[in-house]
């Protein structure tokens, strides 16, 4: 188990070589939550996210002659990072096994401080039983992501730097991203032992909820897993050392999908300025959507673990962000393949309030009865309320209306 003393120290051992990250009140999102909602901005850390805080720590604690040995690890890119910068800086070899799926942008981050990357398996359990042959094969020193006590410790300095700050004194509950569930387990042993009045509340992503399973069952389980835009936490088993600590010291665990992570990453991105990986939005997602019960009108801290997205992919969550919030909708009609037919539809459209994105017709389809025209619309709108409101107006005027998921042009 980790102590109270063991975070401490390890606040002590890390200080000055980790940054103090920003913690600020997001007065948008609070409105929205119904919550005073705090960010605990980790994505400023020098690696992008909090991980470096828990491999430093364990760095620290090598002997002489185990840095000479260097050290292995399994990630799918943060804890990399920052196992990498920080060998790096110390002058320690530095072997991570990465899944073949992990963003370019997290490999390239690992490879830019000297580290070896390998790239093997579909998932981060497959990485992590290589790195474990690679361990004794070459007489490699183990930094696991989040099972190692040190490395649990070295998360946990995250709630030291939040009990202590101003806004943090009457602080009623901190939502924490949940892994392997080496952050949550640092910060709910600080929490509840200094202030055991505040809520830890952990939150998951659909379809790898391990930890809540895990706590359901009584006992460590096994999920199979699936895909997901928040690949930081996509862990498919928990340690016994996080099981027990979260089993003694976090009182939720809630879980928010894909749709819902997409739109809190546009949202950070618009309202407060900052690029946000999939993981690291899970629990401004928990709050926003309202997943968690308890806290209208209370002082919350939401932990931005992490902003190392993949540029690449920036784009479709944006487009899956903007289609969840009702920024962005797509339906079709048919019409009679007439003249002034089209100009009618698009009069209703635009009289609504909304913005005509692209405009198709297909007349060449095999379903379309001869003397009408299928067509279909991408339009921009204010909200979920607002595509309700022109559907009804369409149907009204005696147009049918045949919603779909948006997707962006190939063009």
């Amino acid at each position: 188990m980790v102590s109270k003393i063991d975070i401490e120290q390890a606040y002590e051992n890390v200080k000055g070589n980790v940054i103090e990250t920003p913690l600020r009140r997001a007065q948008v999102f609070s409105d929205l939550a119904g919550c005073d909602m705090l960010l605990k901005m980790e994505t400023q850390q020098m690696s992008g996210a909090f991980k470096e805080r828990g491999a430093l720590n364990r760095l620290l604690q090598l002997s002489e002659e185990e840095k000479k040995r260097g050290i292995i690890a399994a990630s799918a890119g943060n804890h990399a990072q920052g196992v990498a910068y920080h060998a790096h800086r110390m002058g320690i070899r530095a072997v991570i096994v990465m899944p073949e799926s992990t963003p370019l942008v997290k490999v390239t981050g690992v490879q830019f401080w000297g580290a070896e990357v390998i790239l093997h398996g579909t998932s981060y359990d497959d990485a992590y039983a290589l790195s474990r042959e690679l361990e004794h094969r070459q007489g490699l020193v183990y930094v696991h992501p989040f099972a190692d006590p040190w490395v649990i410790a070295g998360q946990g300095t995250i709630a030291i730097e939040v009990l202590d700050h101003e806004l943090g004194a009457d602080l009623d509950a901190i939502v924490v991203p949940i892994g392997g569930g080496g952050l949550i387990a640092g910060i709910g042993a600080y929490v509840k032992r200094v202030r055991p009045d505040v809520k830890v509340i952990g939150v998951e992503v659909e379809g790898f909820a391990c930890m809540k399973d895990s706590l359901a069952a009584g006992a460590v389980q096994t999920l199979v897993g699936t895909n997901t835009i928040a690949d930081g936490i996509a862990v498919k088993r928990v340690s016994e050392n996080t099981f027990a600590l979260c089993r003694g010291y976090v009182d939720e665990i809630v879980t928010v999908t894909d749709d819902e992570i997409s739109n809190a990453i546009l949202m950070l991105l618009e309202y407060e300025k900052v690029v946000v990986e999939g993981a690291g939005a899970v629990a401004v997602a928990a709050l926003l959507n309202k997943k968690i019960g308890g806290v209208a009108g209370k002082k919350v801290v939401s932990v931005v673990s992490g902003g190392n997205i993949d540029i690449t992919m920036l784009s479709r969550i944006i487009d899956r962000g903007l289609e969840f919030g009702g920024r962005i909708a797509q339906f079709s009609t048919p019409l009679k393949d007439s003249p002034g037919a089209l100009e009618k539809v698009l009069g209703i459209i635009r009289k609504a309030g909304a913005n005509i994105l692209e405009v198709y017709q297909h007349r060449y389809s095999k379903d379309v009865p001869v003397g009408e025209v299928n067509v279909s619309f991408t339009i921009e709108t204010r909200n979920r309320q607002h595509i309700a409101e022109i559907e009804s107006q369409l149907r009204v005027a005696g147009y049918e209306v045949f919603r779909s998921h948006w997707k962006p042009s190939e063009d």
